[in-house]
């Protein structure tokens, strides 16, 4: 084991797994509630990376480009936001099984990478929509990391659930 659960987590959150692990109407809403918005945010984020790495020397283009960049991060934290809250809660209804792997470990490491590079993402942005031009390159390399550590978590997730 990676992690021992702490015991007064594991007493906090024994009501919530009780009822999370014999209700299929729960387990499922949950669950929802993860993949739904990472499938909404992730995808909407991947369309927006694959874009950026097509666009070419064309202002107005690029402009435009910044402009769904910016509007698109809204629904791509807000997605962030719902996935991290129903992941918290499938990780309390089962803090053993989560806090002992090292798969669940790794994903959460991908996760703080995914976010960085978001954060990174959205500087070079802002200073592309003020003018300055020499930071393409730099939006592509971060656009191709945010699409692979996109993939790459949701195979983390899979292999979480299957591998435990």
């Amino acid at each position: 084991m990676l992690v021992a659960t702490p015991e007064a987590l594991a007493s906090l959150a024994a009501p919530w797994a009780k009822y999370y692990s014999h209700s299929k109407t729960a387990a499922t809403i949950v669950t929802f509630l993860h993949v739904a918005p990472i499938v909404v945010g992730g995808g909407l984020a991947i369309t927006l990376d694959r874009f950026t790495l097509r666009i070419r020397d064309d202002a107005a283009a690029r402009g435009r480009h910044l402009e769904e960049i910016a509007f698109a991060h809204k629904s791509v934290v807000g997605g962030l936001v719902v996935a991290t809250l129903s992941g918290i809660a499938m990780l309390l209804a089962d803090l053993d099984t989560f806090l002992g792997s090292w798969i669940f470990w790794a994903k959460m490491l991908l996760i703080v990478a995914l976010l960085a590079n978001g954060f990174a993402m959205t500087r070079v942005e802002t200073r592309l929509r003020t003018g300055a031009t020499d930071l393409w390159g730099r939006l592509r390399v971060l656009s191709m990391a945010s699409l692979v550590l996109w993939l790459v978590i949701t195979f983390a997730g899979i292999a979480l659930v299957n591998a435990g």
